[in-house]
């Protein structure tokens, strides 16, 4: 930030009264008529066109673990071999978690 030299400084007592001024009319903002809204409330009741997916249906083939992957004792992902940090079978981590 730039500082301007040049401009007559303010004495502690200046800066005292500024800060007064300046938190009174905070206040009388606060105090104003407008109501505080809850953002995620007002989320809840927006519905956006074309959401509603009720009518869909998913359909998803489930491939079990093949021989080469391990579970990871720790995010509970499954992962190749080659993403084995340490430990094997039921205490294996993969590297993102060790």
């Amino acid at each position: 930030m730039a500082t301007d030299y040049d401009t007559p400084r303010k004495t502690d007592e200046e800066l005292h009264e500024e800060s007064l001024e300046e938190l009174k009319a905070k206040r009388s903002d606060a105090q104003s008529g407008q109501i505080d809204v809850d953002e995620a409330e007002a989320a809840e009741n927006l519905e956006l066109p074309g959401a509603d997916l009720s009518g869909e249906q998913l359909a998803v083939r489930v491939v079990p673990k093949q021989v080469d992957e391990f579970t990871c004792s720790r995010c509970y992902l499954i992962h190749h071999i080659t993403q084995l940090a340490k430990g094997e079978g039921a205490k294996a981590i993969c590297a993102d978690c060790a």
